[in-house]
């Protein structure tokens, strides 16, 4: 099991956020993940959303970074920790400007990247962006697909609905051949199709994990599906935050400081087909000192183990 790592500071959803958090630095968060990288965490992760109407404020945060500008600044602090976004709006900006944004940190950092796709749910955010909000699996399957081919082609070329480009140059592509691993998040078949036909790794958010096996197998057997391998990410926390970030009560989800309940989670997922998860953080943290304190205590104590 991978061990990922969520960034301190980057959104302030009510189900996840510890209030600490919020004194936090940019320069806090690069020496945070500059600590995670020495430790031996494989990936960090952020969320994004670019605004948000009043009425979501109070649950969902109006505190989000730029998901590959943010990335890239991790990205400066560290040396071997993956870089990924959780989820970034796949609809809501330009394809072409998207594949640069990713092959650029792909290049700067020397094979890092790795993006996380969703179609989006705020029809609110849509609207304010000028996006075509019951249009967006549509727009996500075309622009993921351009993405590909500027990642891939010589002589990049596409002809779709939503996007068009031919007698072009695209460059630097991504170090990772053929490019920038993709995963996709969410829940509905349409989101396990997407994955079958284009990606590395499926996110998971309101699946019931007891029907992860069936949804692995379904994503598996899809005519598109090649035979490469699907990694699957899940956290434990997210079990707290619903479908428009309300504040659940799962018992699972609360971290702990109990060493066996941790690894029987973690052996639990995986068992589920989860190959990546993220260890939660116990009640009580109350500064960056605490968090690091518990992240070493992971790397040392449940690390090696999993």
């Amino acid at each position: 099991m991978k061990l990922n790592i969520g960034v301190p500071n980057s959104m302030k959803v009510a189900a996840m956020v510890q209030p600490w958090e919020g004194a936090l630095t940019g320069a806090d968060v690069g020496r945070l993940m500059a600590a995670a990288d020495a430790l031996g965490f494989n990936k960090c992760m952020l969320g994004e959303h670019f605004i948000i109407p009043k009425e979501h404020i109070a649950l969902s945060g109006d505190w989000y970074f730029h998901t590959v500008v943010a990335l890239g600044f991790i990205g400066g602090q560290t040396r071997n920790l993956r870089l990924s976004s959780s989820v970034s709006i796949l609809p809501l900006q330009n394809p072409i400007v998207q594949a640069k944004g990713w092959s650029t940190l792909d290049w700067l950092t020397g094979g890092r990247a790795e993006a996380l796709f969703g179609v989006g749910w705020l029809k609110e955010e849509f609207d304010m962006l000028g996006v075509d909000f019951h249009k967006r699996g549509k727009m996500a399957d075309e622009y993921v697909a351009a993405m590909i081919a500027l990642w891939t082609m010589d002589e990049p070329e596409f002809e779709g609905e939503f996007v068009n480009f031919s007698n072009c140059g695209f460059a630097p592509k991504p170090v990772q051949k053929p490019g920038v691993p993709i995963w996709f998040g969410g829940d509905a078949p349409a989101v396990q199709k997407r994955v079958a036909k284009f990606g590395n790794g499926w996110s998971p958010f309101r699946t019931p994990p007891e029907t992860f096996p069936a949804c692995i197998e379904f994503i598996k057997s899809q005519p598109e599906y090649d035979g490469r391998p699907i990694d699957v990410f899940f956290a434990l926390e997210m079990l707290n935050v619903g479908a428009h970030h309300e504040i659940l009560d799962d018992p699972r989800a609360p971290g702990t400081a109990d060493k066996q309940k941790i690894l029987d989670q973690i052996g639990w997922l995986a068992e589920l087909g989860i190959t990546e998860t993220i260890v939660p953080l116990p009640p009580g943290i109350q500064n960056s000192q605490a968090w690091l304190d518990r992240q070493q205590w992971v790397a040392e104590e449940i690390m090696p183990l999993v």
